[in-house]
């Protein structure tokens, strides 16, 4: 099947990344679409020849295969009702296929393709180049997790907590106290000699209207026509909104503010929730608090093949523990606080324990007052 879509396709265009290390080649027959990548890929461009490339993604613009496939549906994951992809698994690799939009990506044996409408879902192809990455991360020995990542003087803090728990919201109100931005949603961790390292994805923040409001670093992010619309609703409402907007770390934060890698020096775990009270900060022993890991791990999904690692992978949290070893870990629990928390964040990156003096159990909540109406940051 790979041998026909090649020979159908001229691949070329090329677009050479450099993720951290990891140098990354896009071959296309598009040209508008290797413009869209090199333009969300502008902090990682690699101006080499790419002809040492770790990893080799073809992105063809084009009606992907047929083939009369017999797919099997990917059950959606806790929580969430629609199933959004379906697969098929060959000796030498797996087709997923994207219900919603059609597109096909193939991988296995070091082959990597992704073809359908490119250009309109650029956004899968993205995803797609990022798995190609997360997997060579994985064969070198890491683990993925699930966390946003800042790094403050070179200490890098991952930030893990179950959905919704504002682990990005956080991190991004950490970045507005001086930190550098690592990754939004996942976090491959990895002992390289006696450090713990964390690496990230170089995928752009999607934040809803309630972050952009709540953080002047974020204000342009949403389209004036909308921002009053959306500061109008009320808390409860805001609160639920699901509509996604990208976050340019370059445009919102400066130039320069977007790192792939850090030293792990600490773990921050979300376990609050709104209306519950005081912020509480605890540091805890992950081996005697093993229900917090949950939050932390990371499934790798249908993008993982296991038939590239070179030995078979431990998942399991005994893994996770082992290769966290010493790292400091932060409990947050109580009542959802972004701003407390970012100061304290910033104290424990800088000193590696909680400020001195501060009555942790008892800090109230910071209130926003709009108006009448009085509602929680």
């Amino acid at each position: 099947m790979l041998t026909g879509i090649y020979g159908t396709h001229a691949l070329g265009e090329s677009l050479n990344l450099d993720f951290g290390g990891c140098l990354i080649e896009v071959r296309s027959n598009s040209h508008q679409l290797v413009d869209i990548l090199a333009d969300y890929y502008a902090n990682f461009l690699n101006k080499g020849s790419g002809g040492n490339a770790d990893i080799i993604v073809h992105a063809i613009e084009g009606n992907p295969p047929e083939g009369g496939l017999k797919y099997t549906l990917k059950a959606p994951e806790p929580g969430k009702a629609k199933i959004k992809e379906e697969y098929v698994d060959f000796p030498d690799g797996r087709i997923v296929r994207k219900r919603l939009t059609g597109m096909v990506f193939m991988f296995g044996q070091q082959r990597n393709v992704a073809i359908g409408p490119c250009i309109t879902n650029n956004n899968q192809v993205i995803n797609f180049i990022n798995s190609r990455y997360i997997q060579w991360q994985m064969r070198i020995g890491g683990l993925l997790s699930h966390a946003a990542g800042v790094v403050y003087k070179g200490r890098g803090m991952a930030l893990a907590g179950m959905a919704g728990a504002g682990k990005s919201t956080l991190a991004l109100h950490i970045m507005s106290r001086g930190t550098d931005f690592v990754s939004n949603d996942r976090l491959v961790l990895r002992r390289s000699g006696t450090k713990l390292m964390m690496y990230g994805l170089p995928k752009l923040p999607r934040i809803n209207p309630g972050t952009a409001l709540n953080n002047p670093h974020l204000k342009n992010v949403i389209p004036p026509e909308d921002r009053a619309k959306f500061a109008a609703l009320p808390p409860d409402e805001l609160w639920k909104l699901e509509h996604k907007y990208d976050a340019d770390i370059d445009a919102c934060f400066g130039k320069g503010r977007f790192r792939l890698s850090a030293d792990m020096f600490s773990l921050v775990l979300l376990n609050w929730e709104r209306n519950g009270g005081p912020a509480v900060f605890r540091k805890v022993n992950l081996n005697e608090r093993p229900e917090l890991m949950a939050a932390f791990m990371k499934s790798v999904g249908l993008f993982f093949d296991e038939e590239e690692m070179d030995e078979t992978p431990d998942f399991s949290p005994d893994a996770y523990l082992r290769l966290l070893g010493h790292c400091p870990v932060l409990e947050i629990s109580g009542g959802i606080d972004f701003g407390t928390a970012a100061d304290t964040c910033v104290e424990f990156l800088r000193t590696g324990d909680l400020p001195e003096g501060s009555p942790f159990n008892d800090i109230p909540l910071r209130v926003f007052e709009r108006g009448n109406e009085k509602w929680l940051l």
